[in-house]
């Protein structure tokens, strides 16, 4: 894989070029906010952008220098320019590697250049996935091909299909999440409700977790995406509709924190968020909610956060 993007470079040499990606072909790449990521670097430097793995074991068992290919890494038209002109040479140095992305952190490490972490970019080296996500944009996905599908009744591949009707109409919001009862940074702190590929001691993850909760103020209640539809019904605005429907009866106790009514009622939550514009890259966005006691669905206009407005 590694020769192959500088044979790409050496047949090309075309300056119209910024980046070069490298990912397997059991990823998911969401382009919309790839592009938006490069868009933030200059490619006339030196970068090269990836990230670890979330196992801890399998960063080091490999690196945890190296952007795994498997994800996904992007190195700049001014990096791979360089690179390929000293690879030979490279390549000797490092002849007892096996792995092309780890020649790629190792020749770069050369010239000086370490790995830029990017959190949206994801390995999955986890049986599960994450239920909160960094305010960072979804990059990529890898290994969809080897983890339980994502949506109750629907196959792995009929749960990526499903996936992606949402990515078409905005990728900016694709895994963010909503807390009323956390602060923003307890939200993004991940229930390990899953576990690593291999077997080892803990500790596991390269990212927070927190632990799991028998306090219903605290238990999720997990609904699954229904469907995405563009409206132009809402007052003057197009907004994009997202429903949300449970996968199953809530039957958890009932929460009294605050007053709050108990969630067990609500089957079905609606999302409106703007048709045109990505959300900001980096930025969670605020909420109205709207609910009646005793419905069982809940209203959820996204908007950008008002000055001062904090996420707890």
């Amino acid at each position: 894989m590694y020769h192959s993007i500088l044979e790409a470079f050496r047949v090309e040499n075309n300056k119209d070029v910024k980046w070069y990606v490298m990912a397997d072909d059991d990823t998911l790449i969401f382009v919309d906010n790839l592009v938006e990521l490069r868009g933030t670097y200059d490619h006339t430097k030196y970068y090269y952008i990836g990230t670890n793995s979330e196992s801890i074991h399998s960063n080091a068992y490999i690196s945890f220098d190296m952007g795994y290919g498997g994800a996904g890494y992007a190195l700049s038209y001014a990096l791979v320019e360089a690179l390929a002109s000293e690879i030979d040479g490279c390549i000797q140095r490092y002849k007892h590697l096996f792995f092309s992305d780890y020649i790629s952190q190792s020749c770069s490490a050369d010239l000086g250049v370490d790995l830029k972490i990017e959190k949206g970019i994801h390995q999955f080296d986890i049986s599960g996935l994450l239920s909160s996500h960094p305010s960072s944009p979804l990059i990529s996905l890898h290994h969809f091909d080897a983890i339980d599908p994502i949506f109750p009744s629907k196959n792995r591949s009929e749960s990526i299909n499903h996936l992606m009707k949402p990515a078409k109409f905005d990728q900016s919001r694709l895994f963010t999440y909503l807390s009323k009862h956390f602060p923003s940074k307890l939200s993004e702190e991940t229930p390990p409700t899953f576990r690593p590929w291999q077997k080892s001691r803990p500790p596991f993850f390269m990212f927070n977790t927190r632990w799991l909760s028998n306090n219903p103020c605290e238990a999720p209640h997990v609904f699954f995406l229904e469907s995405v539809i563009e409206s132009n019904n809402i007052g003057r605005y197009h907004v994009v509709v997202t429903n949300y429907t449970r996968s199953s009866p809530g039957n958890l106790p009932i929460c009294l924190s605050n007053g709050n009514p108990s969630a067990n009622p609500i089957h079905k939550i609606q999302v409106f968020s703007p048709s045109t514009g990505r959300k900001e890259a980096g930025r969670i966005e605020c909420c109205d909610v709207k609910y009646v006691a005793g419905e069982d669905t809940v209203d959820v206009k996204l908007s950008a956060c008002m000055k001062g407005e904090m996420l707890a």
